[in-house]
């Protein structure tokens, strides 16, 4: 229609990120088309037209007495938002009662309070008590407030807003149906949002025996029922009953045990059980499990979610529409494999049998999965040219890319890792003779369970893989789409290693639709998480886990610094090598610092003759813009990773002021120093801060492989943990064992008859037999 068009019009001319939006609404997938509810929460995003209801616990106050207009602002605003994309919002509220009743205490009290003031003619008043008040009575007082709030806080955002009340005949007339659908396709036609309530002045109390019959018949017994049936009549893709619990649990919420249900399924009803009531209102949790299961019935999706968390309110329904995991979702495609909690329950599980087995039996695994990498290749290199058949450009096909030749160096690696995890786990680093017969050791155990989160490079998977078996660490994996074949093969040899040993499930690959933001809130699950890609997947994945710790760079901002004292054979060699080796890495050069003594020198000749000759692209510092007539482009910023044939040139006027540069404007990852003088170059050593400082050698050697580590995890520029190429020792912790003889601390007091004595011992690695009674404490 008309003002649809407008609406659509309105947002296109936006820009292209309102444009998305609208093509997504407009989008509407396959599953919907045919009736049926959505099958995945990603699909959320499609969802036009949406139900949300309010439960009494979100809209009223702790004391029942009045409105918690905090919630209902925030509430308002994020409808108002989605109405504002092109969605059709209704609501379906509570509230009426409670804010009758607070009216209505207020004129009861004023009423007595003038009486008593009457009658005594004193000012002092004797107690006065309210009486109890009927809820028609307080329905019908606190209706027409209820909506006049909801239209004031509605017109600040330029939305209208209309008043619907109903009762259960009006769904079982068909008239009435009929009036009622009618009414509300006009309403949202014209872009208003109904607010709708049941008319509890004048509906009857339920029937006892009426309940949830089917399609066609639904007992208007409280919202959640209502709200349900509202969202099948008006064939509604999405309903958001928001309460005051996070959603469904495996027990009842509160006990200890009790575990937030992301995915629920019609068959799963006999699983759980069911909390008390909410402090307010009529429907309890099973009143809401059976509307939600009725409206999925009827082919809308639904999602059940916490209203009333002072950290969440303000954006749970845009998050439950953007598809994030929030609250319980109800589905009706269960998928065949385990959810990403149980995979990491598996993984976490099996992960403490793998750090009990003995080193030589995890080098075993490791050395198995090397041999599988070489004699299965052929069934490898088929997986990964499916992908790679599938990718869209050049850059994707280079990282995508498996070889017999880069295979082979995998398994070399990886047997490197098998050597070195011999005295890993449970290595003694520090002994302690605390006092006389009470010693303390300080040793090696594994972090717990690792999330890698890596792109289009699926070499990744063995790598880390091999470094988590080593540790003794549980591990997730979530790999790229474009690399989903080679990844499905490569795990399967992974986990037919671990099986030698009974601890396949200690790496899972996390194949389902689970979006990156909804893992990192595993935060009771996952102790690290590492990403491994573009500096955008870092900062992401940065800004999202925001309880779990990230070993990882954000960006790759990398210095060569050619001295004044710089050969020209090396300068050439380092510079070209470090740009276009691999200009793609994050340890490719971005910024070519140069003394300005070689400036109009053969030296800087020859360098931007290299440059020019590989076809990189030169941006211009300021200061060497300056002395340059007719210069390249200037750098708009000198904080840029171009992650390709591009580099800026800038002149500095000394080692100390090359420094101040790294400082100022790298990402303290690899930064590189070209001179033949010794003293300054271990100056430029000593002070630069960065996780890898080298001299006279490219930057492409910041590499877990190359430092001889077997692998890597990752580069890490944080100051805390691991800094640098990650490879087996980053993934260790440690824990401090006591040993004593019924020492207790009251023996070391003032009055005790105990001293300390803190006495370094030599460190003596433990016998198997040892460690394994080390790992049982």
């Amino acid at each position: 229609n008309f003002n649809s068009f407008c609406r659509l019009g309105f947002y296109l001319n936006m820009g292209p990120q309102a444009s998305r939006v609208v093509t997504c609404i407009l989008s509407v997938s396959l599953a919907r088309a045919n009736g049926n509810s959505f099958a995945h929460r990603g699909e959320l995003r499609q969802a036009k037209r949406i139900v949300v209801k309010l439960g009494s616990a979100v809209v009223t106050r702790g004391d029942e007495c009045g409105l918690a207009l905090g919630r209902l602002a925030s509430v308002v605003e994020q409808v108002a938002m989605l109405q504002n994309q092109g969605r059709e919002m209704m609501i379906v509220t509570s509230g009426a009662v409670a804010f009758g009743k607070q009216r209505l205490r207020h004129e009861i009290l004023l009423s007595q309070s003038v009486r008593q003031a009457l009658h005594s003619g004193q000012n002092q008043l004797k107690d006065m008590s309210v009486p109890v008040l009927e809820a028609r009575a307080c329905a019908a007082a606190g209706q027409s407030g209820l909506m006049a709030l909801y239209e004031a806080m509605f017109t600040q955002y330029s939305t209208c807003t209309a008043q619907v009340l109903v009762t259960n005949l009006d769904f079982h007339d068909d008239q009435k149906r009929q009036n009622l659908n009618s009414t509300l396709q006009e309403l949202l036609r014209m872009n208003i949002v109904p607010i709708i309530n049941t008319n509890d002045a004048v509906v009857p109390p339920p029937e006892p025996n009426s309940d949830l019959q089917g399609v066609n018949v639904i007992s208007i017994k409280d919202n959640d029922s209502l709200a349900a049936r509202l969202a099948v009549e008006m064939k509604a893709d999405l309903l958001i009953a928001l309460s005051d619990v996070e959603g469904l649990y495996d027990s009842p919420p509160g006990s200890d045990d009790a575990k937030l249900i992301d995915i629920f399924y019609p068959g799963d009803q006999q699983s759980i059980t069911y909390g008390t009531k909410s402090r307010v209102g009529l429907g309890g949790m099973e009143a809401k499990v059976k509307a939600a299961l009725w409206a999925l019935q009827g082919g809308t999706s639904v999602v059940i979610a916490n209203g009333t968390h002072p950290k969440v309110t303000g954006h749970v329904i845009t998050d439950i529409v953007e598809g994030k995991k929030v609250g319980t979702f109800f589905s009706e495609v269960k998928p065949a494999g385990p959810t990403v909690e149980q995979q990491t329950e598996m993984a976490r599980n099996s992960g403490r049998t793998l750090a009990a087995l003995h080193p030589d039996q995890r080098g075993v695994i490791i050395c198995h999965l090397a041999d599988l990498l070489v004699e299965k290749k052929e069934e490898i290199l088929a997986a990964n040219k499916t992908d790679m058949d599938l990718a869209a450009n050049a850059a994707l096909l280079n990282r995508l890319s498996l070889s017999p030749a880069k295979l082979n160096s995998l398994a070399i690696g990886l047997r490197q890792i098998a050597v070195a995890s011999q005295d890993s786990v449970g290595r003694v680093l520090r002994r302690t003779r605390v006092a006389h017969n009470l010693e303390l050791e300080q040793i090696t155990v594994p972090i717990g369970v690792l999330l890698v989160i890596f792109e289009a490079r699926p070499d990744c998977l063995p790598q880390v893989s091999a470094l988590a078996i080593a540790s003794g660490n549980a591990l997730l994996a979530k790999g790229g789409k474009e690399a989903a074949n080679t990844n499905r093969v490569l795990h399967e040899l992974t986990q037919e290693a671990l099986d030698i040993h009974g601890v396949k499930e200690a790496v899972q690959l996390v194949n389902t639709r689970e979006e990156v933001e909804d893992l990192c809130r595993l935060d009771k699950m996952i102790d690290l998480i590492i990403p491994r890609g573009s500096s955008q997947l870092v900062r992401n994945i940065q800004r999202a886990a925001k309880s779990i710790p990230v070993l990882g760079h954000s960006e790759g901002i990398c210095h060569v610094y050619v001295d004044s004292e710089a050969t020209i054979d090396k300068v050439i060699k380092i510079v070209r090598d470090s740009k276009c080796d691999y200009p793609a890495a994050c340890n490719a050069m971005e910024t070519l610092l140069v003394h300005r003594d070689i400036l109009r020198t053969t030296l800087f000749d020859q360098i931007i003759d290299m440059l020019r000759t590989e076809r990189v692209k030169i941006h211009a510092g300021p200061r060497f813009a300056s002395y340059l007539t007719f210069s390249p482009s200037e750098v708009k910023s000198l904080r840029t990773e171009y992650g390709d044939l591009e580099c800026c040139i800038e002149v500095v006027d000394s080692m100390q002021e090359a420094i101040d540069h790294i400082h100022r404007y790298g990402s303290s990852h690899t930064d590189v120093i070209v001179t033949e003088n010794e003293d300054t170059a271990e100056q430029f050593l000593q002070q630069l801060d960065s996780a890898c400082v080298f001299w006279n050698t490219s930057s492409r050697f910041a590499d877990g492989y190359r430092f001889g580590l077997g692998a890597e995890v990752g580069i890490s520029t944080a100051r805390i943990h691991a800094r640098g190429p990650v490879g087996l020792e980053g993934l260790l912790t440690t824990k401090w064992v006591l040993r004593g003889d019924g020492h207790t601390a009251a023996d070391f007091s003032e009055h005790g008859t105990l001293k300390y004595l803190h006495e370094n011992l030599p460190v003596t690695q433990p016998q198997p037999r040892q460690m394994a009674a080390q790992r049982e404490d």
